[in-house]
């Protein structure tokens, strides 16, 4: 069983930044795909950002330019570094891990902007 921590939501102004982390209990080095999701009051979840385990990144439209996602190894964390943000953007996100036949999420961190 594999445990995901996000960190790093919270309320920024319309324009600003924030990056969320997600700590994997796990190696995220044979991973299917880890990402991002999130889903904002009265909304279906979906997905913000992804990398798959090949190295490819996918990004929803609405955040292109804006996110990126990016990895590191050695502390099994994803990271999404979130720039000009909007209050569209207003939503609980949740981290996801796939591995070939299992799939993980984490418990989601709020991020809110304000405009």
């Amino acid at each position: 069983q594999v445990q995901l921590a996000e960190s790093g939501g919270g309320l920024v102004q319309a324009g600003g930044s924030l990056r969320l982390s997600c700590a994997a209990s796990g190696s995220i080095f044979t991973i299917r795909s880890v990402g991002w999701y999130r889903q904002a009051p009265g909304k279906q979840r979906e997905l913000v950002a992804t990398i798959t385990g090949g190295g490819t990144s996918i990004y929803a439209d609405s955040v292109k330019g804006r996110f990126n996602i990016s990895r590191e190894y050695a502390k099994n964390t994803v990271y999404l570094q979130m720039n000009s943000l909007k209050p569209e953007d207003t939503a609980v996100y949740y981290c996801n891990l796939q591995y070939v036949g299992s799939d993980y999420w984490g418990k989601g961190t709020l991020v809110t902007v304000s405009s």
